[in-house]
């Protein structure tokens, strides 16, 4: 993944935010709206793409666009930058090939110790019984 290539392929837009801020609000397009085509980009391979399909299925569109916005300050440049990260974050971590779980048997100890707890345990209720004649 080469990070300079795909943020050349990031489209912005910019949009009135909402929210608190008076008439600034009213008049200035402070929210950034990131949107990256998934499938149209140069800068992933086709293993990488079909990884991050996989891994960011619930963030997608449908026609696997990622749509990302930030109105956190009133500053569209600043916006534009946290935006940015936080893009580059989500895809480096969509990206990363988890390990295979490896089963594992229950250890022996661990049997034995849960049937001697079960065993005490019956022994302390047969004990709390009255006596049979």
């Amino acid at each position: 993944m080469d990070a300079e290539k795909i943020i050349t392929e990031l489209h912005y837009k910019a949009v009135r935010s909402s929210g608190a801020g008076g008439q600034n609000v009213n008049k200035v397009s402070s929210k950034v709206v990131l949107t990256f085509d998934l499938p149209a980009s140069e800068a992933l391979s086709e293993e990488e793409k079909a990884l991050a399909v996989q891994n960011l299925a619930a963030r997608l569109t449908t026609e696997n666009i990622l749509i990302l916005n930030c109105d956190e300050d009133r500053s569209q440049l600043k916006n534009k930058d946290i935006v940015t990260k936080r893009f580059l974050d989500i895809i480096t971590k969509a990206l990363v090939v988890l390990k295979k779980r490896k089963p594992t048997k229950v250890p022996r100890s661990v049997i034995e110790k849960r049937i001697k707890e079960k065993r005490n345990q019956s022994e302390i209720k047969q004990s709390r019984q009255k006596p049979k004649l």
